[in-house]
């Protein structure tokens, strides 16, 4: 079947899983996935074959990398031990708890192991579209732990394959992959991040910062790939630092264009994926003994019961063990308490990067002979991510209201704070900023009784949400006071409207200025430092009347 036929029916597929999936309240992923799996009954379909290596570069830099700038750093600073813990120790203890289990039911232990790396990740992708009825700082710790332990997998994997085809390793040789993986991987993405910040802070035009955005994350896996360091780890070192820097190398029609176009690429490469992969499913099912469904299927079980019991497990025992080493009073949150941990484990889906390591196999080992166990693993991981998704992602919402993890109010308060702080260094600086843009008094005094009703609303009602809509049906409505019927009345009106305008975009600059001291001083949070932003950013491109997509 020709490239174009197979891009319409991966693009129709999609299409009907994003509409049909809320109808029927179900993950889109898992919908996607028996998609592709009756898809895989059309004869002519039957031949598309994904290039191994293809999996990695084309999916994963993308999906991690636009996970990877809508995640908060300030939250990974706050829990840096807890998600290094389980970003690698974790991540190999699973790999090897589950190559063990698979190994004691008959699969060969190179084959074990390949699937225990491939499985032992929780996906970044599956976690943010399914976990975020959790509360923020849960929520937070699991996407985090998500966008950093796929360097360890793959760490995993590649030894697993390269004893597969052949290969031998001393602990020194392990050693040494690790640090490379990780130091290599953190540096690649450093790098690559500030060529960027170098280059995309000359430009204006939002098309042209885009374009350079979306080839960072390709850079920053080629690079970290050439050295053998981790490419997955670049990807997400590079999108944090880049989030972090974006205020000084983006301008607000490029973040309205970001916000716009990445998340319908990453969800369309997600989707994509999914559909894929039901196809390659039935592409290895039909290389597998019908005697053998059975066995597997009761090996996708084991696994998936191997991976909840051994998170639980690791994350009791680490609890245990931080109490003992330090009993400072932080280690003691109601978020480590034994319910916290059964929702962690719950939440803890498998989805695309599972089935991009599984699909990256290499087809042969070194002698041409088929890799022994391929298509036996390729059935279990998907097998296991649909278990993950169709059990795991309806359990969760009952999970968590069992739970009763307290609310976590942080963000709302941060961002009234937010709010109003700018707001009230807006009313502090507008003498200031009408006497440098040689604004008129009743320009002046109209957009301060503006700006005292923004703040005055999100004093007394709390709700920033209420504040903004108010401020702007305000300004909507002061517009229509500057119209006149004759000619010299509209000239003045004019003039007035150029000056409110300019006076209104000084007013959001120095807004900005205090939201991005308030984000770096760590007051509020970088995804509530992203919401007034963006709030911000469209504000201006009403003023201005700015096309983003222009």
């Amino acid at each position: 079947m020709e490239g174009l036929e197979v891009t319409v029916l991966l693009g129709l597929s999609v299409l009907i899983g994003a509409a049909l999936a809320p109808r029927l309240r179900v993950a889109a992923p898992l919908l996607l996935l028996a998609c592709g799996l009756l898809l895989g009954f059309v004869p002519e379909l039957r031949e598309i074959e994904l290039p191994p290596e293809t999996v990695l570069l084309l999916f994963l830099p993308v999906m991690l990398f636009w996970e990877s700038l809508t995640s908060s750093l300030r939250s990974i600073r706050r829990d840096i031990r807890g998600i290094v813990l389980l970003s690698t120790l974790l991540v190999v203890v699973t790999a090897w708890a589950v190559a063990g289990v698979a190994h004691l039911m008959g699969l060969p232990w190179e084959a074990a192991l390949i699937l225990g790396a491939a499985v032992a990740p929780p996906d970044a992708t599956a976690v943010a579209a399914l976990g975020r009825m959790m509360p923020q700082r849960n929520f937070m710790l699991l996407k985090a732990e998500s966008l950093t332990n796929d360097g360890t997998a793959l760490v995993v994997y590649s030894m697993a394959v390269g004893m597969a085809v052949g290969g031998h390793y001393s602990p020194w040789d392990v050693t040494g992959l690790v640090l490379l993986s990780y130091v290599g991987g953190i540096a690649a993405g450093a790098a690559v991040a500030g060529l960027a910040y170098l280059v995309m802070r000359r430009m204006r035009e939002a098309l042209t910062i885009n374009i350079a955005l979306l080839l960072v994350p390709f850079a920053a896996f080629l690079v970290a790939e050439a050295i053998g360091a981790s490419g997955v780890l670049a990807v997400v070192v590079a999108g944090l630092i880049v989030s972090f820097a974006s205020p000084h190398i983006s301008t607000a029609a490029s973040r309205r264009q970001t916000e716009s176009v990445w998340p319908l690429g990453s969800y369309l490469l997600n989707g994509s994926l999914f559909v894929l992969v039901g196809l390659q499913v039935q592409a290895v099912a039909r290389d597998i003994a019908v005697a053998e469904v059975g066995w597997l299927a009761v090996v996708i079980v084991a696994v998936w019961l191997t991976l909840l019991l051994v998170r639980f497990i690791f994350q009791s025992a680490a609890v245990m063990l931080g109490r003992l080493v330090d009993r400072r009073s932080t280690h003691h949150q109601p978020r480590i308490t034994y319910r916290a941990r059964i929702v962690s484990t719950a939440a803890g889906f498998r989805g695309a990067i599972s089935l991009a390591i599984a699909l990256s196999i290499p087809l042969a080992d070194e002698d041409g002979a088929p890799l022994s166990g391929r298509a036996e693993i390729v059935f279990v991981t998907a097998g296991v991510v649909v278990l993950t998704l169709l059990v795991q992602g309806p359990l969760l919402p009952v999970v968590i209201r069992w739970a009763r993890l307290p609310a976590d109010t942080a963000g709302e308060e941060e961002l009234r704070l937010a709010q109003r702080e700018i707001t009230s260094a807006a009313l502090s600086a507008i003498d200031e900023l009408a006497a440098e843009h040689r604004v008129s008094d009743s320009v002046r005094d109209r957009i301060r009784r503006e700006n005292d009703e923004h703040l005055e609303h999100t004093q007394a009602l709390g709700e920033a949400e209420v504040a903004v809509r108010e401020d702007e049906s305000i300004d909507g409505s002061g517009t229509a006071e500057v119209i006149s019927e004759n000619a010299a009345s509209r000239s003045a009106a004019t003039a007035r409207h150029l000056e409110h305008t300019n006076l209104q975009l000084a007013l959001i600059e120095r807004k900005r200025d205090v939201l991005l001291r308030l984000r770096r001083a760590g007051e509020v949070d970088d995804l509530v430092a992203r919401e007034l932003q963006t709030r911000l950013d469209v504000e201006e491109l009403r003023l201005t009347g700015a096309d983003p997509i222009d």
